[in-house]
């Protein structure tokens, strides 16, 4: 289990927890990013990091993406 900052851009991975605040959690969890989600990891070098899982594209801070822990899919 590593984070999602730490994912090379092109990898499938799964969503195995969330390590953060009440508030974070519940955000993420509202943009349907919740434990045992396949996320692909778009790019991944300087700046936000951007994700795509179920048909939407976003871009997340590092902070964030620290707290996000997964394996691969």
């Amino acid at each position: 289990m590593i984070p999602l900052a730490q994912v090379p851009p092109g990898t499938r991975v799964r969503v195995v927890t969330i390590r953060g605040g009440s508030h974070l959690v519940n955000r993420l969890f509202q943009m349907g990013l919740t434990p045992g989600t396949i996320v692909e990891v778009i790019r991944n070098d300087v700046g936000p990091i951007v994700i795509s899982f179920r048909g939407v594209t976003i871009g997340i801070g590092r902070g964030v993406a620290m707290k996000i822990f997964v394996e691969p899919a």
